[in-house]
């Protein structure tokens, strides 16, 4: 079994089991998420492997890390993640990719990634739920961040943290690679509340 069959199963079995934790049926997490119902059924029948930015959508939707979307056993106190183990959600044949290191639960999903982005190339994110927060520091080159249509120039050495509830993009304006560490905070979802059956008894006497 390859290492993507391994991926496809695990977010298979976790999709369905966090789903099941919050109490979502699969059309409340298809609209919580904005993708399709037949999407979320393919996955979870692991019959489909989705894009990043599905991915993402389905984990910002239930509350939970990407890690723990993609990691089947639970994690113990201290978890090492091997150099090789680190995941790699997306790439581009120029060279630039990100890499999932490390992830919890803490008490919203919190995620340590890795990214290189080459010269010339962006990537674009949807809005992540209100609350996130993201810290970026860039150990080479100059990270062009786009948020609310401001343009943001954070160089090599540099940190910067912001909101991520707006649709943003990391790009590389730049002649030379960008590499950064990013982490992201998003804040817990609290499981679906179960509707009360409707009262047999009359209305209430004032």
């Amino acid at each position: 079994m390859t290492d993507l069959d391994l991926l496809t199963q695990s977010l298979a079995r976790n999709v369905k089991r966090w789903r099941t934790e919050r109490g979502f049926t699969l059309d409340t997490l298809a609209a919580r998420a904005g993708v399709s119902r037949g999407m979320l059924i393919q996955i979870e029948q692991a019959r489909t492997n989705p894009s990043l930015g599905t991915v993402i959508k389905i984990a910002d939707a239930l509350g939970v890390s990407i890690t723990t979307l993609l990691d089947y056993e639970q994690a113990p106190r201290v978890r090492i993640v091997p150099a090789d183990q680190a995941v790699r959600l997306w790439h581009t044949d120029a060279g630039s990719y990100n890499r999932l290191l490390a992830g919890v639960e803490a008490p919203g999903p919190l995620e340590m990634w890795e990214w290189r982005l080459m010269p010339g190339e962006s990537s674009d994110s949807d809005p992540h739920p209100a609350g996130t927060m993201e810290l970026v520091h860039v150990t080479a080159g100059e990270l062009t961040l786009l948020l609310d249509g401001a343009e943001y120039r954070v160089p090599q050495g540099a940190s910067a943290s912001f909101e991520s509830n707006t649709a943003h993009t990391y790009a590389n304006t730049g002649t030379v690679p960008m590499d950064m560490v990013m982490a992201v905070s998003v804040p817990p979802v609290r499981r679906e509340s179960t509707p009360h059956a409707p009262s047999q008894a009359g209305p209430p006497e004032h």
